[in-house]
């Protein structure tokens, strides 16, 4: 997961959007069209980098670490998905970027239908996975006491609760270096930042606004994701007409490092239709 050369990219950081400064890279041809990449909470762009360098050949890519998250600032707001959504408008108002794809996978994904929702005209084909739409009272105790332990003992522990949570058994056994890289990101993660984002998604309730979601979208599950099942991410995707639906297995939470070929090859001929 090594950052790509200059030749391949642009790096652009320490942009100032409402009150933070966000870190984010772009790569691929001027004047192609855009995607925005928005990873999930404890992580950081560099875990696109498998699709953001595939899709760099024909659009032009914007990857970005969300407030409290990466390189990103953390801000003094308090955390919500409409503020993470403004985050990327803005993000996208400072970059002249008037229309963009958007793939956004768990807290990037919850933050791509928001923006479909509330920003529906900027935004023109959205790819929405491993995203829980509707808290059940267990996800809502499960965030409240990653919250309160990353508050008292730091990021270490949340971490080594992830990666079970993240990745199935055997792509943890055969990735020893995708773990190691993985779980440093969560270790890094700034546990105000993850605190945050937790509390903008313990509560979130989209799934009944989604008969108003009118972009092209798709929704990707992974078979083996007990965070967010794929009974539920079906259910979502029956809320959005003419929606697509596509089940990766063996994939856990984090489907597109689980399963880069399979994912890059579906968001790009989704964004490609």
């Amino acid at each position: 997961m090594a950052e790509r050369g200059a030749k391949a990219a642009q790096a652009v950081t320490d942009i100032e959007v409402n009150g933070v400064r966000l870190n984010c890279e772009v790569a691929g041809p001027e004047g192609a069209p855009w995607v925005t990449l928005a990873h999930s909470i404890a992580a950081d762009f560099g875990f696109w980098e498998a699709q953001a360098a595939a899709l760099a050949a024909r659009f032009r890519v914007l990857r970005y670490d969300a407030r409290g998250h990466g390189r990103s600032g953390v801000g003094v707001a308090a955390y919500s998905l409409g503020l993470l959504a403004s985050d990327v408008v803005a993000l996208w108002d400072a970059l002249g970027i008037r229309l963009s794809h958007f793939v956004g996978l768990s807290l990037g994904g919850m933050t791509g239908v928001v923006l479909g929702l509330d920003h529906a005209a900027r935004v023109e084909r959205l790819v929405i996975a491993n995203a829980r739409l509707e808290a059940s009272a267990e996800f809502t105790e499960q965030w409240d006491a990653r919250i309160e332990i990353a508050e008292r003992e730091g990021m270490a522990p949340i971490a080594e609760g992830a990666i079970p949570r993240w990745f199935t058994a055997g792509f943890i056994a055969r990735n020893p270096g995708v773990i190691v890289r993985v779980r440093a990101a969560i270790a890094a993660t700034d546990p105000a930042g993850f605190a945050g984002a937790g509390r903008a998604i313990r509560r979130v309730a989209l799934h009944g606004r989604l008969g108003g979601l009118h972009r092209p979208t798709l929704f990707i599950a992974g078979a083996e994701d007990a965070a967010c099942p794929s009974a539920d991410i079906r259910a979502d995707q029956a809320a959005v007409a003419g929606s697509a639906y596509l089940e990766l297995s063996p994939a856990a939470h984090i489907s597109n490092l689980e399963q880069p070929d399979a994912f890059t090859r579906a968001v790009e001929g989704f964004l490609a239709a």
